[in-house]
C-alpha cells in the first residue's frame, strides 16, 4: 500500500512551534515511528509552506496513491484551490488536524477540504495520523 502524507504551512516547525498545542516531537521523528509500526505501507512524505506546491503534490499522487493523508494547516480554512484539487483526483483523502480546530479561533471552523475528503480526524495530536492510516487498512 502506498500512502502520501502531506503537511502544509508551519508544520515543518513541529517540535518547536507552540509545544502546548502541537507537542515536542518533530514530524520527521514521528514519521520514523509510523514507518516502523506500519511496515506494510510505503510512505511518501511531503511538507511545504507554499499552496501551489501542495496542489502539485496532490495532483502528482492523486491518481496512483492508495490514499492521501492531508494536514493543510491554515490553508484548510482558506484554499479553494486545495479543495478543488482533492475533488479532481481519484485517491481518497483523509483530512487531519493535530489540534481541535473547533476549540480555536472561529475562522478555523471552516474547511475547504472536508466536503471532498473521505473523513476528517481532529484533535488527537500526532496520533491523528495513526487514525488516518488505520482508515486505509
Amino acid at each position: 500500500m502506498n500512502l502520501l502524507i502531506i503537511n502544509g504551512p508551519n508544520l515543518n516547525l513541529l517540535g518547536k512551534r507552540e509545544p502546548e498545542t502541537y507537542g515536542n516531537e518533530s514530524f520527521e521523528d514521528y514519521l520514523l515511528k509510523l514507518q516502523s509500526k506500519y511496515t506494510q505501507i510505503n510512505f511518501t512524505y511531503f511538507q511545504s509552506n507554499i499552496e501551489g506546491e501542495l496542489i502539485d503534490k496532490i495532483q502528482e499522487f492523486g491518481f496512483s496513491a492508495h490514499g492521501i493523508i492531508l494536514n493543510a494547516g491554515a490553508y484548510t480554512h482558506t484554499s479553494i484551490g486545495i479543495g478543488d484539487a482533492i475533488k479532481a483526483i481519484s485517491s481518497s483523502v483523509v483530512e487531519v488536524h493535530i489540534s481541535n480546530t473547533f476549540s480555536r479561533e472561529s475562522f478555523r471552523h471552516q474547511s475547504y477540504i472536508s466536503p471532498n475528503a473521505k473523513g476528517v480526524i481532529i484533535g488527537f495530536g500526532l496520533k491523528s495520523y495513526d487514525l488516518a492510516i488505520e482508515s486505509f487498512l
